[in-house]
């Protein structure tokens, strides 16, 4: 095991530890609201701002109205992924786990995952799209006793794809 593979095994244990930036504009999310979607959308690639903190969950910079936790090692995304939660129908969505490969198999996407549910409990949680073949043993592993099971579910009324 190299020294930022032990790094990457303790920025797991690290998880709980959490910065975040809302990504809220007041006026933008009013106009939205009162047009019911048809104004106030921010257009193009949301600009994902990186903080100081071993992980951090801010706007997803590809899914609009989706979420980004991520953790930071040695000033670099270690792992991201997307989610979105839908309170009124307790599911939760991820899309998109992607640790860099130095990192791999250090339990990142594992922490990251739990944290999740752990800040969410009582939620359903699944994914978009159907599993590559390659990462089937990821989601079976990450998802054994996981209500939902990252199975696949498309979204509720309440929220768009991205």
């Amino acid at each position: 095991m190299t020294i930022d593979q032990k790094a990457a095994q303790e920025l797991a244990s690290r998880a709980h530890e959490v910065g975040r930036v809302s990504g809220r504009n007041g006026w933008l999310d009013l106009l939205q609201r009162v047009s019911r979607g048809r104004f106030g959308r921010q257009r193009g690639w949301t600009r994902v701002p990186k903080l100081d903190t071993p992980w951090q969950d801010t706007l997803s910079g590809e899914r609009q109205g989706w979420r980004e936790r991520a953790a930071n090692l040695n000033g670099e995304f270690a792992f991201s992924v997307d989610y979105q939660v839908c309170p009124d129908c307790q599911l939760g969505w991820v899309e998109q786990p992607y640790t860099l490969p130095e990192y791999q198999r250090c339990g990142l996407a594992s922490a990251g995952l739990a944290a999740l549910r752990i800040e969410h409990p009582g939620l359903s949680w699944h994914t978009l799209g159907g599993h590559l073949r390659d990462s089937k043993g990821f989601w079976e592993a990450v998802g054994a006793g996981v209500p939902g099971g990252y199975q696949q579910r498309s979204p509720c009324a309440h929220i768009t794809a991205g």
